[in-house]
């Protein structure tokens, strides 16, 4: 008798599974439908960094700059999309418990706007957001069953390396103007 071999989307539904067994109660999904709709086409992380160009005058360009790379990080992940043209997971043992603006999943626009907003924002607020904001927004995206596991891992890297990249000009550009010098 011949064994099928378990393909890696059949590891990681296994994988999304167990995640939505142990911790997908009802209070969680309430929680985790209310940050999808914040993080969608990256719009909460946007308002915030409207808000800290509105308070913050002196680093306003700072903060639109960062929030300009939010919505990149997003529209890349949404490019990435649509040339993997990966499908959200279906199958019986995932529930799903969202709706989704569309039917691919592969890199999550949400890790990776998330994981930009936090490098950015965290870094003109001086604090280090990122493991506060980045790990419950990638547990999300799997208690609600839209993504796998690898989905959320590579937006959040995207969205890392095009966060970390944006602040590292950011650092370099204070530290050679005038202001920056005193």
């Amino acid at each position: 008798m011949l064994q099928r071999r378990a393909t890696t989307d059949d590891q990681e539904t296994a994988v999304l599974a167990a995640v939505q067994r142990r911790i997908a109660v009802p209070q969680v999904v309430t929680i985790a439908r209310g940050m999808s709709h914040f993080g969608e086409h990256a719009l909460g992380w946007l308002a915030l960094g409207a808000l800290g160009a509105l308070i913050d005058r002196r680093r306003r360009r700072d903060w639109l700059v960062s929030m300009a790379t939010v919505a990149a990080a997003h529209g890349t992940s949404i490019a990435v999309k649509r040339v993997v043209r990966r499908h959200r997971p279906v199958d019986p043992s995932v529930a799903v418990h969202a709706s989704t603006p569309s039917q691919l999943s592969f890199p999550s626009s949400h890790a990776a706007s998330t994981t930009a907003a936090a490098i950015l924002y965290g870094g003109l607020l001086r604090r280090r957001l990122t493991p506060l904001l980045v790990p419950p927004m990638l547990i999300s995206r799997l208690v609600l069953g839209v993504h796998y596991p690898s989905d959320v891992l590579v937006g959040s890297a995207l969205g890392a390396a095009i966060g970390a990249g944006m602040r590292r000009r950011l650092v370099g550009a204070r530290a050679n103007s005038p202001r920056g010098r005193r």
